[in-house]
């Protein structure tokens, strides 16, 4: 078994009416929300496929299918958390990860602190070890037409 174990994870969700909008495990104020079978928070979903990607598990569909009535409107949160337990089981911590969320709107700067705290809670870890950054796309492509947003995520997992 390796001793450091690397992950990334990618997501996109559209906008949609009649929504509330969660990123990070944090509701942020905003006139829409995002499409999904669950709560669509596209950067814990980012997570998770790092998560999966790092222990070669697989990916957020294929353990959490959107066909599944069980998921259907489930917290990311608590899938986050099921697959982190994943990563315990295995023999590992996280080490450190680094995200980032591309949308035009809303402007994500005043909740990044708390979405980095919800991670690291989920995580037991420290604050310094999350890493969420949020950019535009510079009014390019899907993000910059507002129709969603996209999040990235890279995650190193150790051993403990």
């Amino acid at each position: 078994m390796n001793n450091i174990r690397i992950g990334y994870g990618y997501d996109v969700h559209k906008f949609s009416e009649d929504r509330k909008l969660v990123l990070g495990g944090i509701e942020i104020p905003f006139e829409k929300g995002l499409l999904g079978h669950s709560d669509a928070d596209v950067l814990l979903h980012a997570i998770t496929d790092a998560i999966l990607g790092a222990l070669a598990l697989g990916d957020i569909g294929s353990h959490f299918p959107d066909d599944d009535p069980k998921y259907e409107g489930a917290e990311s949160v608590e899938l986050l958390k099921h697959c982190y337990r994943l990563v315990k089981e295995k023999g590992y911590v996280i080490g450190n990860m680094d995200a980032t969320v591309i949308a035009e709107r809303p402007k994500l700067q005043p909740y990044i602190n708390s979405m980095r705290e919800q991670v690291a809670k989920i995580f037991e870890t420290e604050v310094g070890n999350i890493s969420v950054k949020a950019t535009t796309s510079e009014k390019m492509g899907f993000a910059g037409r507002e129709e969603g947003i996209i999040a990235q995520c890279t995650v190193l997992l150790k051993m403990y």
